[in-house]
């Protein structure tokens, strides 16, 4: 079960994702970053304090969308990862394929810098 919220905040659309991303949830996550970019967001935070769980479905989400990101000159930032689900995304080579920070601060911080 996942639950997204967004909100636009000055020049950067915060989607608050809280819960597990699984095969059946990934499908959400897909719809809300598929919007973000449609929408021609220039930056894009994903705030991952309240997630608890990522699936290969769910990563396979982010990969999908590191083409069109760049692509679309877009900044996204990933925060708030616990140790397992950043140890997920390190162990295929996700955080250097795309921006990870530790806090939502320093995520907002980047944006700000790029």
């Amino acid at each position: 079960m996942i639950d997204i919220k967004t909100i636009k905040e000055a020049e950067v659309l915060t989607m608050n994702v809280v819960g597990d991303v699984d095969a059946s949830s990934s499908i959400e996550l897909d719809t809300a970053l598929q919007a973000a970019i449609e929408s021609k967001e220039e930056k894009i935070l994903v705030d991952c304090t309240n997630l608890n769980y990522i699936s290969s479905a769910g990563l396979g989400v982010f990969m999908s969308y590191i083409q069109d990101i760049k692509a679309n000159d877009i900044k996204m930032v990933i925060c708030g990862l616990n140790e397992k689900v950043f140890n997920v995304f390190e162990i295929l080579g996700l955080h250097q394929l795309l921006t990870i920070k530790t806090t939502k601060e320093e995520a907002k911080s980047h944006l700000g810098e790029v």
